[in-house]
């Protein structure tokens, strides 16, 4: 099936080690709910897109083996040293849920873009394939927000993909440069009212309004920051463990 709404899940929520290795990662619920929303089946089809690692195989190859322990059928969309699906679109269109990765937000909407990417991924949510990411993976869905894409420190991005006319800030809570850099991004109007999520929490988009936040910790949390003045008010989000 397809999720009911065109839906988009914007995270700061990764991967646990499952172990002492640090590369035996296990999934937390987050992704089960996308494949939830997604109304998938009893084997989820998730796609993984690394861009923003430049599909780095040693990134790869753990990721994949972690959805594997949900019973995913796993893929993924590489993009060097080229498309390695002769048909993308038809591809990403089969999936349930397309997973896209933290790094470098800048260079994974360049290079998206140079591929067609962006439009495929418009047609994909709107027919109801979950769009799901951590950090990079959250930010490129809105209109911009705060990255180190171009080293630290930490500077504003203002050429989302504008599916979420919004600005979205990842791990709030974790880096200590986010809090207050988001906040005077949008109390200066650089940035438009926007969302954050401290590491570990997320935010599930309906069409293009905010249907909810989610977290996989008891402490973490999602907050609405909005222009107010000459200031910015920041406001914790009813945020629910999954």
């Amino acid at each position: 099936m397809a999720a009911s709404h065109p839906t988009i899940v914007a995270t700061s929520i990764g991967f646990q080690p499952d172990g002492p290795d640090q590369w035996n990662l296990r999934p937390g619920p987050a992704y089960l709910h996308a494949a939830q929303l997604a109304r998938a089946g009893a084997h989820p089809r998730v796609c993984i897109i690394a861009t923003a690692v430049g599909d780095t195989a040693c990134y790869l190859a753990p990721i994949q083996a972690a959805f594997s322990k949900l019973d995913m059928l796993v893929s993924h969309l590489a993009l060097f040293p080229m498309p390695n699906h002769e048909d993308v679109a038809g591809h990403l269109a089969a999936q349930d849920v397309i997973w896209v990765c933290g790094g470098s937000t800048a260079n994974l909407l360049a290079l998206w873009r140079l591929h067609g990417l962006d439009a495929i991924l418009r047609d994909c949510w709107q027919a109801g394939v979950v769009l799901m990411g951590v950090s990079a993976g959250s930010i490129c869905w809105h209109l911009g927000g705060t990255t180190d894409s171009f080293g630290l420190p930490l500077q504003p991005i203002h050429n989302g993909l504008g599916f979420i006319p919004s600005s979205n800030s990842p791990h709030y809570d974790a880096e200590p440069g986010r809090r207050p850099l988001m906040q005077r991004l949008v109390a200066e109007g650089t940035l438009t009212d926007g969302y954050a999520t401290d590491n570990g929490a997320g935010l599930v988009y309906r069409g293009t309004d905010l249907h909810e936040a989610i977290s996989e910790k008891p402490e973490a949390l999602a907050y609405e920051i909005i222009r107010r003045g000459d200031g910015a008010k920041e406001t914790a989000l009813p945020t629910r463990l999954l």
